[in-house]
């Protein structure tokens, strides 16, 4: 029995990789000498998930157990008046973005593992917005709470972004129950959120008007997304989500659409069965890239300023299963060079580009660094 199963995880696994080496480059391994560096900004930091600059020397990092650090010139200070969290598995303090006119308002938003008082038991993804003055938090409010709680440790989400046109993006994972829930548009869970930046929900949500809807829900289908970004020159909301074994994905996010997750996946249960046989099905989304075997994939961003050579336009996602941040070369609308960089730097948990126009990479166990370019 044992030697069966075996046998069939290999041959699934080889059948899906074989897909994935006709259709996506080679891992380029870092080459013996690189053209770059690192500096340790701040170390001292866990479990670092979020990451948001204030400015050039100051900026704002989340700690998954609950902590939220404000970082001047290097000292790590921690921030009074979070609300009490609900930490479990995957959960706890996640993701930290800046209101797109914090200047003028000292608005942040956060997510992190709730639970509220009369609820069942467990917790679940929630988002709040907060102002901030030094290192106090003030005028605490929650804008969104996933439902139902659950106990269960796994699929939290979540990251936080911004379009053009006045929307806050959010993700919640599915929370571990796949049969349910990222399917339903009637529940939290495996989803994408879009909010007026006010928590009111936007009039062209595309679910306004379905009374069974979760009206602040834009897209679903999705497994576990930890990375999202803005992509500079469009204006779209692109999200990276864990797959089980293999089938980690990268989403270009339209709203209405259905990302396919549980009915269509490039991966299979980690005891080696199936999750399903088909990776594609009618009204259902492809992934713009798809990993296997997975990289654990969390944060993500783009390299924009031109600091460093040949990185300029290239998306940047991290690894928490082999440790490394990966550099994604996009031309014509495809993946055509994958690349490793900071190979075995430790757990990556979150990557953005700074005011500066460096890559600010956070590390579990380290915390965060600095990619900077050999003179």
């Amino acid at each position: 029995m044992k030697n069966s199963l075996l046998s069939t995880l290999f041959l699934l696994l080889a059948t899906h990789m074989s897909c994935a080496q006709e259709n996506h480059p080679p891992l380029i391994e870092t080459p013996t000498e690189v053209d770059y560096t690192y500096e340790t900004i701040v170390d001292g930091i866990d479990i670092p998930w979020g990451l948001a600059f204030i400015a050039e020397n100051d900026f704002l990092v989340t700690e998954k157990t609950g902590t939220l650090y404000r970082v001047i010139d290097g000292n790590k200070t921690a921030v009074n008046g979070l609300p009490e969290l609900y930490v479990r598995g995957q959960g706890g303090l996640l993701d930290v973005a800046l209101h797109p006119n914090f200047k003028e308002n000292n608005t942040l938003y956060f997510t992190l593992g709730m639970h509220l008082e009369g609820e069942e038991e467990g917790g679940n993804t929630a988002l709040y917005c907060a102002q901030i003055n030094g290192t106090e938090l003030s005028e605490v409010k929650m804008l969104y709470k996933a439902v139902p709680n659950t106990k269960k440790g796994q699929h939290w989400g979540s990251r936080i972004a911004f379009d053009q046109e006045g929307h806050l993006y959010f993700s919640v994972g599915d929370r571990g129950n796949r049969d349910e829930n990222p399917q339903d548009i009637t529940r939290d869970g495996g989803k994408i959120y879009r909010l007026n930046l006010d928590g009111s929900i936007p009039n062209d949500n595309p679910f306004v008007g379905n009374d069974a809807a979760k009206t602040a829900v834009f897209s679903y289908g999705h497994r576990n997304p930890q990375g999202m970004t803005v992509q500079p020159k469009t204006g779209q909301v692109w999200v990276n989500e864990h797959g089980p074994m293999g089938g980690d994905e990268i989403n270009r996010i339209v709203g209405g659409k259905n990302f396919g997750w549980p009915v269509i996946t490039y991966g299979i249960n980690y005891s080696g069965t199936p999750i399903t046989d088909i990776t594609a099905k009618e009204g259902m989304e492809q992934p713009f890239y798809y990993w296997v075997p997975s990289i654990g994939p969390s944060g993500m961003t783009f390299s924009t300023s031109g600091v460093y050579k040949d990185w300029q336009d290239n998306l940047f996602v991290g690894s928490l299963k082999f440790e490394y941040l990966e550099r994604l070369v996009i031309k014509r609308d495809k993946v055509v060079k994958r690349e490793k960089v900071l190979d075995k730097i430790g757990r990556v948990r979150n990557v953005i580009e700074g005011p500066d126009g460096f890559l600010y990479v956070a590390v579990e166990g380290k915390g965060i660094l600095k990619i900077v370019p050999k003179a």
